[in-house]
């Protein structure tokens, strides 16, 4: 079941959801809107003639931050990571999916690719796979809104949420 945005607040009143920082005003009738963080990780195209899946990614990637009016400029066919500004965490009763903004969407930005779901029990900063399939660079900026996260109800709270230490969850 998708919570609206009355079972939205009340599960952010009673723990089950965390938006931090959290603004009722960005609730949407069954979604919260997610700001843009000010973190982007670039990938360097020299000296790298194909990233192996079976080695770290350690040196193929440059961090760039942004600060309030200066945006981050994404080129068509550019694929880079970013982040939401707000940490969000889920209860072991709830997940999440983030999804993109329309409003974006009709510029030709992408916010993810594969990792738009939030586990029961996680609780982090969502990691933004930015892709621009315009043709025209985008700029974003710092706190901007950038995607919308959907929670839903669990039929049963999960056995084994994300982050119990024998789920050795990587990324929490």
């Amino acid at each position: 079941m998708i919570l609206s945005d009355r079972d939205i607040i009340r599960g952010v009143r009673e723990g089950l959801i965390s938006v931090d920082p959290f603004d009722e005003a960005r609730v949407q009738p069954a979604s919260v809107d997610l700001l843009l963080g000010d973190r982007f990780l670039c990938f360097k195209t020299s000296g790298h003639g194909a990233i192996d899946v079976k080695q770290p990614l350690d040196g193929m990637m440059e961090e760039v931050r942004i600060v309030a009016d200066q945006p981050f400029v994404l080129h068509p066919g550019e694929f880079v990571l970013g982040c939401t500004l707000e940490k969000v965490g889920v209860s072991p009763a709830i997940a999440g999916q983030l999804t993109g903004k329309s409003s974006l969407g009709r510029l030709g930005i992408i916010v993810h690719a594969t990792a738009g779901f939030l586990d029961p029990g996680n609780c982090l900063r969502l990691t933004l796979e930015l892709n621009n399939i315009g043709k025209l660079p985008v700029r974003l900026y710092w706190k901007m809104p950038i995607a919308q996260m959907t929670f839903y109800k669990l039929s049963s709270e999960a056995e084994v949420p994300y982050g119990d230490p024998r789920r050795k969850s990587k990324y929490y």
